[in-house]
């Protein structure tokens, strides 16, 4: 098999050097062909499709986090070619959904040995896509706080929270799910793909990444110390505080412009989001059941 690594030298503000040599050594003396790039930063999009052509790989892997994973899905979307995940961001939500390891040498071996599994995406507004988790409200201003201070880690993320909290606000939303329309006051509503943030805060317990549907998550109520408490006690939130409507489609309308996200990555203030699901539209490589 033909190998095509694709490496983000800045996610999670880590060092990539171990990942590389253990790409090196796994592969040394095997019979499988490797190639590895660096994203640049600036013309990544462009790059990676270049180096599909170029390469013509068997599976793709993406050395980062979640934003580096989901640059490279981009591109494999509705193909049969399987993406890998060495997973090298701050957070790792992906990773930590699928079950992956950490270290480099169970990381290697999936790429190699683990299964293709169809896992589906959420298209957001007719021209982005969600593999994890998108949302609008009070965790996107996290996000935009996080990225506009440069910040890494678990504790550069509670940085954030700590600070937003302290000027958090409600929105007024409506929510057409199918021919459902609820109005709601809350904090923030989640397009769940998947279970939990890359901390490992649990919002959506019933989550698959494979069932053709994502759930809607309503946070009417979020105390300060419900979100601290979720970094040290990974359990679900407490179902009082929010609602979860399965969707397959959903159209929100905000009274004011409010923050939003896409898999950890800031994308503006909206007043409009359309979200709809493409079952099984990604292949990627988990491990072996």
């Amino acid at each position: 098999m033909t190998f095509l690594f694709v490496i983000n030298p800045v996610s999670g503000g880590q060092d990539k050097t171990a990942w590389e040599d253990g790409i090196r050594t796994f592969f040394a003396d095997s019979p499988h062909t490797v190639h590895q790039f660096y994203l640049n930063g600036k013309t990544d999009t462009e790059l990676i499709r270049q180096k599909l052509s170029e390469h013509k790989p068997d599976r793709v892997v993406a050395v980062g986090g979640d934003g580096t994973l989901k640059l490279v899905a981009e591109q494999l979307l509705d193909t049969s070619t399987p993406l890998g995940l060495l997973p090298g961001g701050s957070a790792n939500g992906m990773a930590r959904e699928l079950g992956l390891p950490t270290d480099v040498q169970s990381s290697l071996e999936i790429l190699v040995n683990g299964t293709p599994k169809p896992v589906d995406v959420i298209c957001v507004n007719d021209g982005d896509v969600c593999l994890h988790l998108s949302d609008i409200g009070l965790n996107a201003q996290v996000v935009k706080h996080y990225e506009r201070n440069n910040l890494r880690g678990k504790f550069g993320y509670l940085r954030s929270v700590v600070n937003v909290l302290r000027k958090r606000r409600l929105l007024r939303l409506s929510i057409t799910v199918g021919d459902e329309c609820v109005h709601r006051a809350a904090f923030m509503v989640v397009l769940a793909n998947a279970r939990m943030y890359g901390t490992g805060a649990i919002i959506n317990p019933d989550g698959d990444l494979s069932d053709g549907q994502f759930e809607v998550v309503i946070f009417r109520r979020l105390s300060f110390w419900a979100i601290l408490k979720l970094f040290w006690r990974f359990r679900p939130f407490d179902p009082k505080n929010i609602e979860i409507y399965p969707a397959t489609s959903v159209v929100i309308e905000t009274h004011r412009r409010a923050y939003f996200q896409i898999d950890g990555e800031y994308r503006g203030r909206i007043t409009k989001l359309n979200a709809k699901i493409r079952p099984g539209a990604l292949t990627m490589l988990v491990p072996a059941t």
